[in-house]
């Protein structure tokens, strides 16, 4: 992808996303003129950035709800809530359309379709006096075409292309050269023309009241090109020409016409990968060009040092050198790292925002009242967390509407406002950033949950009868849980809780709910700020040294062979009272074994799931804070091993994803 379309689809996110924010507040704050001017500048800005590519639909649809926005400026339409339906729609078709040209570099080969019924639904929105001042899409009239096609019957080139003839319907807008358009120039480029006729659009003024800015034209041509090429040519203004295939026998005197063409579909030689770009405070690059300058005044110092070396210098003034160089160059590494960290750091805002648009079209296709909120959204973290925060998030907010919003006169039974109130917030907490959804709803019925996880044998019956209240809430996260009795686009088909907990769990977080009866549910997501910057323990197995990240580590005991007991195929232990499974990752890394089980066993005690687990090594050794970088190429996906790390020796080590290697 060239750099042009690269900014092109980062500029058009945030614009699409601009243009959501106010069209919401419009909706809510319709008196407020700054939403609805924020709204138009934002689709105006968004078409024009369009109009450099050949992406015609796109621009066809922008410009009508350019359009509609303007005629609610002047007052020509009103704000309703059709109103606001129609345009979110068209801006998520445009979001869409972004994302298909990150991923191809062109439309979807529906996009001409789509891009006209869009046109059609905004235009329709408008009163009838702003529907005559905005060009309509030309209808599929083909009495024209007669006349033009009469008026050349007696003459030879037209007769010598009696089949596959092109008809050519161009009315511009009247303020189409302020647009930039000359359209007796695009009327030149249409390949072999054999018939034109000009005419205006509108009656003529007295001479002295004509306006030279204002376009007046209607243009009809017929063409004997091939109809792809002529649609090439007007690419550009789709909203304002009808192209027809004609097929027309003078012998006959009939012919017959073709459906109208839609905006043409090229292909690319542009690569399908998607850009990853962060827009970054110049501030924080400023820091790191500054901690770039000390590195190099460090590395200086230490080459001047090197050099001293072989000059005779004193031992001692040497060793104390390098000591002090080497402090330097560890206080200048924490910095860097800081700093880096600063650079990749993003607000929760930058995908909060995606939400309102989100709860809105949820609680529209149930019928509910919702009153969403969102708190925190200055609050940083990791652009990795933040960025794979959106998902969960989403299928979590859903849930709220879906399941957790009461209708509203069983809302007003309960004592409570008619709307559920439904609350996203961000908080930091320590070196952890904390991420909740609460609504006020119903909340979770603990016996519906029982009853649901038997049907759907999540787990033995007399176990989950055993759980207490809290311990069958969690069962909600359990794989193939669902309580829905049908299947819906939104809920009912078997994967839901248990993705939201892979996925935050795979960010290194853990998920948690609260609910009470009749009050409402609270989702709690704890994740690390950063998941770039790793703290492991290393461990011994096998003759080689792993890498485990101590956030899964909950202990390390020593556990006596006499306290290991054989269970069936297995092997466990109790601990502080409480019988835990026993696990050997020589066993799950398949390696043989080099010590004596009968010595007894040092064990990492871990969470699996809800389930804890211990893990028995050869060994411990240090922790360390490492950067962890996923594995790549042939072994990207490798099954059990979260990534690896360079060490000080130039070793490399290999860090374990312990639950998927026991799962």
């Amino acid at each position: 992808m060239d750099d042009l379309l690269r900014h092109f689809t980062v500029e058009a996110r945030e614009l699409v996303q601009q243009a959501t924010d106010d069209l919401l507040a419009l909706e809510r704050e319709p008196a407020i003129a700054a939403h609805l001017d924020g709204a138009f500048r934002a689709v105006h800005t968004l078409k024009g950035s369009v109009g450099l590519f050949d992406f015609a639909p796109m621009g066809l649809a922008l410009h009508a709800a350019e359009d509609l926005l303007g005629a609610l400026k002047g007052a020509e339409a009103r704000i309703d809530s059709d109103v606001i339906d129609i345009l979110l729609e068209c801006i998520g078709q445009a979001e869409r359309w972004v994302g298909a040209i990150e991923q191809t570099g062109q439309l979807p080969p529906d996009a001409g379709e789509e891009g006209y019924r869009l046109a059609r639904a905004l235009r329709s929105q408008l009163d009838e006096g702003a529907a005559q001042a905005a060009p309509m899409i030309p209808e599929a009239d083909v009495g024209w075409i007669d006349d033009l096609l009469a008026a050349g019957s007696d003459r030879a080139d037209l007769k010598a292309h009696s089949v596959g003839l092109v008809a050519i319907r161009y009315t511009p807008r009247a303020d189409c050269f302020f647009a930039g358009d000359d359209p007796l120039a695009l009327l030149r480029s249409v390949p072999d023309l054999v018939a034109v006729r000009t005419t205006n659009r509108e009656p003529w003024p007295p001479a002295a009241e004509i306006d030279p800015f204002s376009c007046n034209l209607r243009i009809e041509a017929l063409s004997c090109a091939e109809f792809d090429a002529v649609k090439t040519v007007f690419r550009f203004v789709p909203d304002q020409v009808t192209i027809h295939e004609v097929a027309w026998r003078d012998t006959a005197g009939t012919h017959e016409v073709g459906s109208d063409g839609s905006p043409s579909r090229e292909t690319s030689a542009v690569g399908a990968a998607a850009s990853r770009m962060l827009r970054i405070d110049a501030a924080r690059i400023d820091r790191l060009a500054d901690l770039v300058g000390e590195m190099v005044v460090a590395k200086n110092s230490l080459a001047h040092l090197a050099a001293l070396s072989g000059e005779g210098t004193d031992r001692k003034d040497l060793v104390q050198g390098i000591q002090a160089s080497q402090a330097a160059i560890d206080r200048l590494v924490a910095d860097m790292h800081r700093a880096v960290m600063d650079v990749r750091m993003m607000p929760m805002r930058d995908i909060f925002r995606r939400f309102p648009r989100a709860v809105r079209d949820t609680a529209g296709q149930l019928g509910k009242l919702i009153d969403f909120s969102m708190e925190g959204e200055d609050v940083e973290a990791d652009k990795s967390v933040v960025e794979g925060l959106f998902e969960p998030l989403l299928h979590v907010l859903r849930n709220a509407v879906a399941h957790g919003a009461e209708p509203e006169n069983i809302r007003l039974e309960a004592g409570k406002s008619t709307g559920t109130r439904i609350v996203l917030r961000a908080r930091r907490d320590g070196d952890r950033i904390i991420v909740e959804v609460s609504d006020d709803g119903r909340g979770i019925d603990p016996a519906s949950i029982r009853r649901a996880a038997q049907e759907r044998g999540v787990a033995p019956g007399d176990r989950i009868e055993r759980m207490s209240d809290a311990e069958a809430i969690e069962l909600i996260f359990a794989p193939g849980f669902s309580t829905a009795s049908e299947i819906t686009d939104l809920s009912g088909r078997g994967v839901g809780m248990d993705a939201v907990r892979s996925a935050i769990e795979r960010l290194g977080g853990q998920v948690g709910v609260q609910s009470l009866l009749g009050r409402g549910t609270t989702i709690r997501f704890s994740l690390p700020l950063t998941i770039v910057m790793t703290k492991v323990m290393a461990v011994r197995v096998g003759g080689e040294t792993y890498g485990i990240p101590i956030d899964g580590v909950l202990e390390t005991a020593f556990v006596a062979a006499s306290r290991i007991l054989p269970i069936q195929e297995g092997e466990a232990f109790v601990l502080r009272d409480r019988t835990l499974p026993l696990v050997r990752l020589v066993d799950l890394l398949g390696i043989s074994r080099v010590s004596d089980p009968g010595r007894g066993a040092k064990v990492l005690i871990m969470s699996a799931g809800d389930e804890r687990v211990g893990v028995a090594v050869d060994g411990f050794a240090e922790r360390m804070d490492v950067l962890m970088r996923p594995m790549a190429g042939i072994l990207a996906g490798m099954p059990g091993v979260m990534g690896t790390t360079l060490l000080g020796d130039g070793s490399v080590l290999m860090i374990l994803d312990i639950p998927e290697l026991i799962g």
